[in-house]
């Protein structure tokens, strides 16, 4: 099989896979039900405004605490960098959930 000219090329560039794990803990949530809720919107707010991907990653039967799992993957660790640390402040500044702990991993 042929490849594409310039093919070869294309896939040397540096590509950055930039991951935030973040503890969360949501006080007010008196069921799974309330707790979905949030979280619900915290990682549809997260989509829409960063253009990242987003999953519950851990805690899923515990109401009041959740663990979510953020990535972006850019070829500039700079802006990577920046995108979480915007989706951090986002997430600090709710009013409806508690970031308790937060880890950053390159790959």
């Amino acid at each position: 099989m042929r490849r594409p000219a310039g093919w070869s090329r294309a896939f040397k560039k540096k590509m950055v896979v930039a991951i935030l794990r973040i503890s969360i803990s949501i006080p007010h949530a008196n069921s799974l039900k309330d707790k979905r809720r949030v979280l619900k919107s915290i990682k549809d707010r997260i989509r829409s405004g960063f253009n990242v991907s987003v999953a519950e990653i851990g805690d899923q039967d515990i109401w009041r605490t959740a663990q979510l799992g953020i990535a972006v993957i850019s070829e500039d660790s700079t802006y990577a960098n920046g995108v979480l640390s915007r989706v951090q402040d986002s997430i600090r500044d709710r009013s409806d959930a508690i970031m308790t702990h937060c880890e950053m991993e390159w790959r």
